[in-house]
């Protein structure tokens, strides 16, 4: 009988101890990278619950408008900064702007927590938004280009998970500190400064942190590429084939060099562009930053006490997370369609919910926790399946040298939804209550249905480059 050949028991724990020494590199990159996403929530989850300690008569005596303004400046400026981000990641680099981002995040929180007027802080936090942009952009392109296909999902959807954490994060700080600090009158301040510590460690972390080899390459450095993608691999051969592989797909997909407004008159660039905008658009317009912004504001307009709307309000976050991981197990064994059209049609049902109880039991006791067990319910399935897939569709449907502008352009669409939500809300809220605001939403999602369904492909478990050529 022949003998099978069989690789020598030495060398399997030779690779096996090397590929586990690699998975921990990655590991830690992710780790590293994804504070951005950690900020990211951290920022936009504040205002939650400061927002009625800084709107009081001997704070800043915010009207309404005034209350939609400080909350959607930061929107405003993210939208800025998603748009102007894309650019610059391009032609500058994932890395370097992730980098200054760190910065730019310690400089705006510090200008927020000592603001001394409306004003100031309707400033800081645009500027603050620039950065929270920034990284929106940065950090799902950073992660789709050093990730393998069957990875990549999975990865992309760790910065969603951090996302959700810091938002958790600072749900539960801003329930300690308006519990134990409610006689102070700058707990809001006090609420701020959580922000500056994951800043410091990005800023210092990302000096370990290798270019994209994609990036690399489309700047025409095939060995500074080689060089990053053994890094990520842990495998020189490995590296030198991948590299082969994405450099003739760059050559088959005659990858465009330079943006310009005619490549619009192409039909296929003009579709990647109104698909990457429809996705950020219908995401924010779902409603979940109405939970995330106004969370303890609809708690107390539904009947909750606002330090009983505080801690229930951490119920938000911590479905938020518990969503999150559910979304990464998932988006290892479901397509990425199948997800998202399955939580579009959840998260349609429980406003339609939210709806019915407004209209027929808003004068019950019970009627409070109906309302929360309804977000708890909208909220798990927007984190576990509609932003996970918004995001990882976003990041890959865009050839190599549009990525960063096309996914720049697409958030920033994101956010100027997500800014006129944020401002809106308020007024709505004050105009029409809670159960005609929510009926506009359950429209809203209905329509984000019909574009999901007609238009969005599936991308699961293809190279960036077949999902172009599939697209």
């Amino acid at each position: 009988m022949k003998e099978v050949d069989k690789v020598p028991s030495g060398q399997q724990t030779f690779n096996s101890n090397k590929a586990e020494k690699n998975d921990r590199y990655l590991i830690i990159i992710t780790a590293i990278v994804t504070l951005g996403g950690l900020l990211f929530g951290i920022n936009t989850g504040v205002i939650n619950g400061l927002l009625p300690f800084m709107a009081a008569k001997n704070q800043l005596n915010l009207s309404p408008l005034l209350q939609g303004v400080v909350t959607s400046s930061l929107t405003l400026g993210a939208a800025v900064g998603a748009l102007t981000t894309g650019r610059f990641a391009d032609h500058y680099g994932r890395k370097s702007l992730l980098f200054c981002l760190a910065i730019l995040f310690l400089i705006s929180n510090s200008g927020c927590i000592f603001a001394a007027t409306a004003s100031w802080l309707i400033g800081w936090r645009f500027i603050l938004g620039l950065a929270v942009g920034g990284v929106s952009v940065v950090v799902p392109t950073y992660l789709s280009e050093i990730a393998t296909p069957k990875m990549r999902g999975r990865m992309i959807t760790q910065n969603d998970l951090m996302i959700t954490s810091g938002q958790l994060l600072v749900f539960c700080s801003n329930a300690l500190l308006g519990n134990l600090l409610a006689a102070d009158h700058n707990v809001w301040r006090w609420m701020m400064i959580i922000g500056i510590i994951p800043a410091l460690v990005l800023l210092f972390g990302m000096p370990a942190v290798p270019e994209s080899p994609r990036w690399l390459l489309s700047k025409k450095q095939p060995t500074a590429a080689l060089a990053n993608l053994t890094k990520l691999r842990g495998n020189s051969q490995v590296a030198a084939d991948e590299l082969q592989k994405i450099q003739q797909s760059f050559k088959q997909l005659k990858t465009v060099q330079t943006w310009s407004w005619k490549l619009l008159k192409k039909p296929a660039i003009r579709k990647l562009f109104l698909l990457g905008i429809g996705l950020g658009v219908i995401q924010q317009l779902i409603g979940i930053n109405v939970i995330m912004y106004y969370g303890t504001t609809i708690l107390i307009a539904s009947g909750f006490a606002h330090q009983a709307a505080l801690i229930a309000n951490i119920s938000n976050g911590v479905i938020s997370v518990i969503a999150s991981l559910t979304g990464m197990h998932l988006m290892t064994c479901w397509p990425r369609r199948k997800m998202l059209l399955l939580g579009i049609k959840m998260t349609t049902i429980s406003l339609g919910v939210i709806d019915l109880s407004a209209l027929f039991f808003n004068r019950l006791t019970i009627f409070p926790y109906i309302v929360i067990l309804l977000v708890l319910v909208f909220l798990f399935f927007f984190q576990s399946m509609v932003s996970p897939t918004t995001w990882v569709i976003i990041a890959e449907i865009f050839p190599q040298k549009l990525r960063g502008l096309g996914v720049g352009i697409s958030t920033f669409a994101l956010w100027l939804a997500n800014f006129g939500v944020g401002l809106l809300f308020p007024i709505c809220l004050h105009q029409f209550g809670l159960g005609l605001t929510f009926f506009g939403f359950f429209v809203i999602n209905l329509l984000a249905y019909v574009f999901t369904y007609r238009l969005v492909p599936e991308t699961s478990n293809r190279s960036l480059e077949k999902v172009q050529q599939n697209i």
